[in-house]
């Protein structure tokens, strides 16, 4: 059975809450979700940043009338969002997450993190305790609902006004398969995007280490690469 689109679940009501919504990620997801007409919230450690990195979003060139993006520290947008994705730098993931344990419990929640270092030769993979990023947050997170996806998407792109299709495919892995459908409708909203199940979180570290290539892969071209998954 190849790629369908057609059944995918009716999202447009949910909040969508973007923990790290002021770094260069989770500015353009936030982007990306409220120019399609997703209510967005953006969280900060500083509701000060967050409602100003609001502010600018609803500024930006082709927000329908009307969207709702507004912005509050992590603890709020974590407690009023529906759907959360975590884009927060790697070296503060495992605090953020576990402080959020509570406002996250029944939620569903998206980690793009990838844990990379860099070096004189670039950018290479790091080791992570639990495996990779999302099973660090799913550990943190028991009563939460967890799965990665969004690692591969490119932060210039998804911030530029002046594209309007990002072609690529978006690998989810998660353990819920009910979430599979959930997190595809999200990346359809992106034109361009398609959700595409790959696995489980055990096989979502070597999603997130193959950022490290794709970042060569750029340097060397001059690009934005991103996956496409072939034959669906």
């Amino acid at each position: 059975m190849g790629y369908d689109a057609s059944g995918l679940p009716d999202i447009t009501g949910l909040t969508v809450g973007i923990i790290g919504g002021t770094g260069d990620q989770g500015r353009g997801l936030a982007y990306r979700f409220a120019r399609a007409g997703q209510p967005v919230l953006i969280g900060s450690r500083s509701a000060d940043r967050a409602a100003q990195a609001a502010e600018e979003l609803r500024a930006l060139p082709g927000m329908p009338a009307g969207v709702t993006v507004s912005g509050g520290d992590n603890v709020e947008v974590a407690g009023r969002s529906d759907v959360v994705v975590i884009a927060v730098p790697w070296d503060g993931h495992r605090d953020t997450v576990a402080a959020l344990r509570e406002p996250l419990a029944g939620k569903v929640v998206v980690d793009c993190v990838n844990p990379l270092g860099f070096d004189r030769q670039g950018p290479y993979p790091l080791r992570v305790e639990e495996g990779s990023a999302v099973q660090q947050a799913a550990a943190l997170l028991p009563e939460s609902r967890v799965c990665a996806a969004f690692n591969h998407v490119s932060a210039p792109l998804l911030a530029d006004p002046e594209v309007d299709r990002i072609e690529l495919d978006v690998l989810i892995c998660t353990e819920d398969r009910d979430l599979v459908g959930l997190v595809a409708a999200l990346a359809a909203r992106i034109p361009g995007m398609r959700g595409i199940y790959a696995g489980r979180l055990r096989n979502a570290h070597q999603i997130e280490a193959f950022t490290a290539n794709l970042i060569a892969i750029n340097k060397r071209y001059k690009a934005h690469a991103g996956v496409r998954v072939t034959d669906l």
